[in-house]
């Protein structure tokens, strides 16, 4: 891999984070310390840290991947009001047996337990009457 300082600034705005941002929201990080990154590097520079196995992604490869540099086994827990993913670890689930039906599709490389819920903070902004759970996220999570 060629080492560049585009390369450097998208790997250090992923590994700094623990909110699983999406490529978008690496870009704006990014683009505010080196103004002349473009998008299509940032999701370029993301796949090969990915296929290089230097951070992983979060849920299905739909419209909006979402990129975790923890490499350590770990599940998540996901806001279905506000979109927020939290990392946590959980013995009993990484020892979770595989089904033989799960089996007949092929050989299985790792398990990740993906829990949905409404957040804390979510639950009390719900629970005083101003924001309901709407099953998807409503707005972005906000960077620490």
């Amino acid at each position: 891999m060629k080492f560049t300082h585009q390369r450097l600034e998208i790997f250090r705005e992923i590994a700094g984070s623990t909110e699983h941002p999406d490529a978008e929201t690496v870009y704006r990080g990014v683009r505010a310390r080196v103004p002349t990154v473009s998008l299509d590097t940032v999701y370029r520079t993301l796949w090969l840290l990915d296929g290089l196995g230097l951070i992983t992604t979060l849920g299905p490869r739909r419209e909006s991947v979402r990129f975790d540099p923890n490499l350590a086994h770990h599940h998540h827990f996901l806001c279905v009001q506000c979109g927020r993913a939290m990392d946590f670890e959980s013995p009993e689930r990484n020892a979770l047996p595989i089904p033989a039906s799960v089996k007949k599709f092929g050989s299985v490389l790792a398990t990740h337990v993906e829990v949905r819920g409404v957040c804390a903070a979510c639950g009390k902004v719900t629970a005083t009457g101003r924001a309901k759970a709407k099953g998807k996220p409503h707005r972005k999570p906000s960077r620490p």
